[in-house]
C-alpha cells in the first residue's frame, strides 16, 4: 500500500533539528454513534493532501491570499506528521491518541494544525489544551453543535462546544457562520446563550464583514480556530454531509483567519467535516487545501 504524500509535500521533520512552528496531523475517526458509520470522513486527510500536490512546487512562489510566499522567503517552518491511529467505534481510544498527541505537538512547543474526521475529533483536540490555558474557541460552522448527547453518547460530533464550554482552561467561544436548522433545540440555544458563547451569524457576516466576529476575540487572546467545512456555502464546498444554502464564502473565511492572526494568536488549528463521497470534481477538496494553506500563513505571520 502507497503512503499518502504530505500536506504540500512537507518534510515529517525539519533540517538541522529545527523545530516547527506549526505540525500537521490527521485523525480519521473520533467519537462515533451507535450504528453509524464515520468511514466517509476516513477519507478527508488524504483527499486534502492529493488535492495540495499541485502546488506543493510552489511553495515559494507569491500567494495574493497572504502577501508574499507561504513561509515569507524564509526556510519551511511547518512539518507533516502523518496519521494517528484511529478506529471507528474506538471512541475512548481515539479520543485518548488524538489528546496525546495534540499535547505532544505542544510540547515542541508548536502549533497543532488537525485535519479530521468529523468534528467529534475536536473535543479530544481542546482537551489537549489544557495544560495552556486560558485559550479561547473560534468555531466556524453552519451549527453550533451544543447537544449534551445523542443517542446515550456525549461525545460526538453534535457536542463539541458544549464539551468545551466544561472545560476549565476555555475562556470563552465565538460562534461564526451560523444558519438555518440542524440538531439544536431550544435548550441547548439557552445553555449556549447562559454560558456566554457569542454567536454571529452567515447574515451578519454577509452584512458587516468578518469584524462582525472578531471584535468578540479580546486582542491578544490565545484561540484554537475549528473550522467545519459546512460552514462554507455548499455552492463553493459541496463535500458535506449537512449541505445549507447561504453560508461563508471562501474570502469571508479567510479573512476570518487573517484578522485573526493579526488581532490574537492562533494557538491551534481544526479543519472538520470535509466529506469526500459527497465532492463534485474535488473541488471541495482544493478549497480545503487552500484553507488550510491560509491557515499555516496567518500562523507563521503572527510568529
Amino acid at each position: 500500500m502507497t503512503a499518502s504524500p504530505s500536506f504540500l509535500g512537507l518534510p515529517n521533520r525539519l533540517a538541522d533539528d529545527r523545530l516547527p512552528r506549526g505540525v500537521i496531523f490527521a485523525a480519521a475517526h473520533g467519537t462515533t454513534y451507535p450504528g453509524k458509520d464515520s468511514s466517509g470522513y476516513a477519507l478527508a486527510s488524504g483527499a486534502i493532501r492529493a488535492a495540495s500536490q499541485d502546488d506543493a512546487g510552489l511553495v515559494e512562489h507569491w500567494d495574493f491570499d497572504l502577501g508574499g510566499p507561504l513561509f515569507g522567503g524564509q526556510p519551511i517552518s511547518c512539518i507533516d506528521a502523518g496519521d494517528v491511529e484511529t478506529t471507528m467505534h474506538d471512541n475512548i481510544g481515539n479520543r485518548a491518541r488524538i489528546e496525546a498527541k495534540t499535547r505532544e505537538v505542544l510540547a515542541l512547543p508548536a502549533i497543532p494544525i488537525l485535519l479530521g474526521g468529523d468534528c467529534s475529533v475536536t473535543i479530544p483536540f481542546l482537551a489537549g489544551f489544557a495544560a495552556q490555558g486560558p485559550v479561547w474557541v473560534l468555531q466556524i460552522d453552519a451549527h453550533i453543535d451544543w447537544r449534551d448527547e445523542v443517542h446515550g453518547e456525549h461525545y460526538g460530533y453534535s457536542s463539541p462546544m458544549r464539551r468545551a464550554s466544561e472545560m476549565p482552561h476555555v475562556a470563552g467561544m465565538v460562534q461564526v457562520g451560523l444558519r438555518s436548522v440542524g440538531s439544536a433545540r431550544t435548550a441547548d440555544i439557552e445553555a449556549a446563550q447562559s454560558y456566554g458563547s457569542c454567536f454571529v451569524t452567515a447574515r451578519e457576516i454577509h452584512g458587516q464583514g468578518v469584524g462582525a466576529a472578531l471584535r468578540h476575540i479580546p486582542e491578544g487572546a490565545q484561540v484554537v480556530v475549528t473550522l467545519d467545512c459546512d460552514s462554507i456555502d455548499p455552492g463553493i464546498m459541496p463535500g458535506v454531509a449537512a449541505r445549507t444554502p447561504g453560508g461563508l464564502t471562501y474570502t469571508e473565511v479567510i479573512d476570518l483567519i487573517a484578522g485573526l492572526g493579526r488581532r490574537a494568536r492562533i494557538a491551534g488549528f481544526d479543519l472538520v467535516e470535509f466529506y469526500p463521497p459527497a465532492d463534485i470534481d474535488g473541488l471541495s477538496a482544493l478549497t480545503a487545501a487552500r484553507l488550510l494553506v491560509n491557515a499555516i500563513g496567518a500562523i507563521i505571520r503572527q510568529a
